[in-house]
């Protein structure tokens, strides 16, 4: 009894401590300022633990990052093993061997020329990485007014300036404007809510590849740099391409000389079952963002993969890229990356992905039975469920529902019924998915279990 007590006072500090020093991101802190913080104590394959010793579905792989699943002693041995060796040492004019090796590696993994990698600690870096290189590209390459950039509504790019402007979510920038210029948004490709074309997907693809093309010529050719979009839009609840959409803004973009980014720090490392995501739509971009699960976030890493076309002026003479990161190619992280990238051909986790999409899809697909299940989308293991109040009109919540019932009852329900994930209203409220790739068809049939609970309650609640 005496050591349950102690331990309960450790727990109680312990989250009094959080709250009185650890600013917790993207939350509202007053939350907290009363009730207990969760702690999160330990992970094992796709499960965590909290301080308690409760368990929970990682639904979300931690945020899009485990893919490989918690628990893996050799990835923690590949970074105590590099800790040893070489800790540290920056990419400044100088390599250390894990960079090099990672770098030939993920060059080997990337479609077309892309065989240049320059690394970073994250994802939001790579996004600022590749629209610095766009610009000093286009300089380089004598289209000196070429600065813009087209990204899509709703689309999250990351929280640097110049990633916080290509992103498309009005309340995550107004904060902190004015944010950097030249930023510009086109419609995305969530069908459920299309404004023309919704019964034919390939007409819609076409209509909102067309919109890039329109925003081309109203911004002006010779000053639009690239295009910034993610394989499957994460923000706004998981928005698929639709077929024949990205081969149509690959043309588009060569039609006006515009750069294409596949902004890839959640879809690439087998979250949509390969290793990049451009290549399960069969488009080659000039530039890969990627980051999270290049070390299943182990250890922290991001990188910009880069075409050979777009690095050559910057390999001649004189010419530098003056742009960099302190803790970017990190020697323990490259060596984790490998390691992790190793346990992914090892136990063939995409081919997993790809054998069991299906699956998983179908499985969430009967939450649509629900009155408040409007739409269940996604790829591999990537899926949203966006929640409406009336399925045959669509009509979503009001502001004051979202508060209530999104963030007043579902999220902590989820949570406190063994389900860790997203709920979400960044766009329309949804629900969103994304278990580690080693996730099979008894932790499906538990998570749709958990959803359909909280759901049929979250209803009675509107």
């Amino acid at each position: 009894m005496g050591n349950q007590i102690a331990m309960n006072a450790d727990q109680s500090q312990l989250s009094k401590t959080a709250y009185d020093h650890l600013w917790m991101h993207f939350t509202r802190m007053s939350s907290y300022e009363n009730a207990p913080v969760p702690t999160i104590v330990r992970g094992e394959g796709t499960y965590i633990y909290d301080d308690h010793g409760k368990r929970y579905i990682d639904g979300l792989s931690g945020l899009f990052v485990v893919n490989a699943g918690h628990g893996r002693r050799e990835l923690a041995e590949a970074a105590a093993k590099q800790a040893q060796e070489l800790a540290f040492f920056p990419i400044w004019s100088y390599a250390h061997p894990k960079a090099v090796e990672l770098a030939e590696r993920l060059a080997h993994y990337a479609p077309g020329d892309l065989n240049k990698v320059f690394f970073t600690t994250g994802g939001g870096e790579a996004v600022e990485t590749a629209w610095k290189l766009a610009k000093q590209y286009h300089k380089l390459t004598g289209n000196h007014t070429k600065y813009k950039v087209i990204s899509r509504a709703v689309a999250y790019h990351g929280t640097p300036a110049g990633a916080l402007s290509i992103t498309g979510l009005p309340a995550l920038k107004a904060p902190f404007e004015p944010l950097v210029p030249g930023a510009h948004k086109v419609p995305n490709t969530n069908i459920y809510r299309a404004p023309i074309h919704g019964d034919d997907p390939e007409a819609f693809g076409r209509w909102a590849a067309d919109q890039i093309e329109q925003e081309i010529i109203f911004e002006g050719p010779d000053t639009v740099a690239a295009v910034f979009l993610e394989p499957v839009q994460n923000a706004g609840g998981c928005f698929p391409p639709p077929p024949g959409y990205f081969q149509r803004v690959r043309e588009i973009c060569d039609r006006y000389n515009v750069l294409l980014v596949s902004d890839e720090v959640i879809c690439a490392f087998g979250r949509l079952g390969t290793m990049f995501a451009c290549d399960k739509f069969d488009f080659v971009p000039d530039m890969i963002t990627c980051a999270k699960a290049m070390t299943s976030g182990y250890s922290p890493i991001g990188a910009c993969v880069v075409s050979d076309r777009l690095a050559e002026p910057f390999y001649r003479g004189g010419t530098t890229f003056l742009h960099g990161y302190t803790f970017g190619g990190h020697p323990v992280s490259a060596a984790v990356a490998l390691a992790n990238l190793d346990i992914f051909e090892r136990e063939r986790l995409n081919q997993h992905v790809l054998d069991q999409e299906g699956a998983f899809f179908d499985t969430l697909k009967k939450l649509h039975d629900l009155p408040i299940v409007g739409d269940v989308r996604g790829n591999g293991f990537f899926y949203g469920i966006e929640l409406v109040k009336d399925k045959a009109t669509k009509e979503t919540f009001t502001d004051e529902e979202t508060e209530r019932v999104l963030y007043g009852f579902l999220s902590k329900a989820l949570f406190d019924n063994g389900l860790y994930c997203r709920a979400d209203d960044r766009g329309d409220p949804v629900v969103q998915l994304a278990p580690p790739l080693i996730s099979d068809q008894a932790l499906f049939n538990d998570i749709e279990g958990i959803l359909r609970e909280v759901l049929t309650q979250a209803w009675t609640k509107l």
